[in-house]
């Protein structure tokens, strides 16, 4: 990883948080193209008061992709559903002190991973 990025980014590359899958998932989202190459899952346990309990992911991608993943975990831990649905990518770059621009996607990427996640649970919520 050559590019400018920040010892947060680098941080979170070598050290990602919430890496993992997590068995007893109530909520899981992915997004990412095999065809790109980045593809991000987010699994979550929600509670009955729609708070995340815990957080995992599993991130196909470039450090930056690994980075953005883990930073956006720690983010939404603890909060409430309607908290995590705020979450967007901006504040995610500025977490991690800033991203190349080429590499803005990937904060994208976990800002759709975890909305997508937060649907499936609202959806098997609605279906019960």
């Amino acid at each position: 990883m050559s590019m400018d990025y920040t010892e947060k980014v680098m941080e979170n590359f070598t050290n990602p948080k919430n890496v993992g899958e997590l068995e007893d998932a109530n909520a899981v989202g992915q997004v990412g193209s095999p065809a790109c190459g980045d593809i991000m899952k987010m699994m979550m346990k929600i509670d009955d008061d729609g708070v995340i309990e815990d957080v995992k992911f599993k991130t196909y991608g470039c450090g930056a992709a690994i980075a953005t993943s883990s930073v956006a975990t720690e983010m939404i831990k603890g909060k409430t559903v309607d908290e995590a649905k705020k979450l967007t990518n901006q504040q995610v770059i500025d977490e991690l002190g800033g991203l190349p621009s080429v590499k803005i996607h990937c904060s994208v990427l976990a800002e759709e991973a975890i909305k997508a996640a937060l649907d499936d649970w609202e959806e098997k919520k609605a279906a019960k």
